[in-house]
């Protein structure tokens, strides 16, 4: 189990994938030691690469890590299971899942999903969270296959036709544009009506409970990380690209703009900055519980809490362009 933390006591994040423009906050604030918020804070941050979201709620549950980002609804799979794991900060306000596929493959839409094969890493949150999505389209939760295919690859093995349909996040979207121009198609799930919140800061509820104000200050420097990169991303871009190799800064450039519409809505501009709200977890809860089951069911008020964000740091929407 994760032990109560002290001043300057190693604190770990484990990611939900491999580095990119969405956890270049994390690397701004730790790396860039003009600014080491955590350092001041008395926390000594290692940042530890990710197997999909189901790995990190999976270690924060378990103790293995007090921090973590994970998508949500895979997080309250994991809390049924008895992972203990709470959320604290919203990242992505709006879901960033979405399927990619090329038009020459004869698809133009979930309707043609049936019978194709589908490729992401196991432990990837659409794969998941995938009956929710074809009980929503009308596809059978067996229609398609899926296959093992690692984050970095995904594009690679679509061009390849290793697979004909992949999973990835929407922030990702213009990087795949510019690779397969108008022979892309892509549905993001928002638009079929399945827009659980995306990609959390996530604790281990033991943790949390020992150590509050660690937590406290925690969430809100991170709330403030992302403040300043969504301010002026290009010092968090410089710290990302020092510090994880084999990124390509135009496309993480890219990616930002998809990401800082994915962190606005009326919360998030209104309330604060990585708010997450009670009415949307209820729905999240709700939706997980209707097309994947809750193992074992829990109060939805239990696996989340916005008391340690700072109203007074709010998403500035006029930073977002769609």
């Amino acid at each position: 189990m994760v032990s109560p933390a002290s001043a300057g006591q190693s604190v770990s994040l484990v990611l939900n994938w491999t580095p990119g423009a969405d956890h270049s906050p994390f690397y701004y604030v730790y790396y860039a030691k003009t600014q080491g918020w955590y350092e001041k804070a008395g926390i000594d941050l290692a940042i530890e690469v990710g197997k999909g979201s189901g790995m990190s709620s999976l270690k924060v549950g378990s103790g293995g890590a007090p921090f973590g980002i994970s998508d949500l609804a895979t997080m309250l799979v994991a809390r049924g299971k008895g992972a203990d794991a709470v959320a604290v900060m919203s990242i992505y306000a709006n879901t960033g899942q979405t399927f990619y596929w090329l038009k020459s493959y004869g698809v133009s839409g979930p309707k043609d999903f049936a019978g194709r094969k589908i490729g992401n890493p196991p432990g990837d949150a659409s794969r998941v969270m995938w009956p929710a999505f074809a009980k929503a389209t009308g596809l059978g939760p067996d229609s398609v296959s899926f296959v093992n295919v690692g984050p970095t690859a995904k594009s690679a093995a679509l061009k390849a036709r290793t697979v004909e349909i992949i999973s990835d996040f929407y922030n990702s979207h213009d990087v795949k544009l510019k690779e397969f121009g108008g022979d892309l198609g892509a549905l993001n799930w928002k638009d079929i009506g399945l827009n659980p919140y995306g990609n959390s800061l996530i604790v281990n509820g033991a943790f949390l409970e020992k150590n509050p104000k660690l937590v406290e200050d925690f969430v809100r420097i991170t709330q403030k990380a992302y403040a300043a990169c969504v301010a002026d991303f290009e010092p968090c871009l410089k710290a990302l690209l020092d510090n994880a190799t084999g990124l390509d800064r135009e496309e993480q450039l890219l990616q930002w703009g998809r990401i800082k519409y994915l962190m606005a809505d009326e919360f998030t501009t209104t309330k604060g900055l990585g708010w997450i709200d009670q009415g949307r977890m209820k729905s999240d809860y709700e939706l997980v519980q209707t097309y994947l089951g809750i193992e074992k069911p829990f109060s939805v008020e239990s696996s989340f809490t916005a008391k340690m964000l700072d109203p007074s740091v709010k998403m500035d929407a006029s930073k977002v362009q769609k």
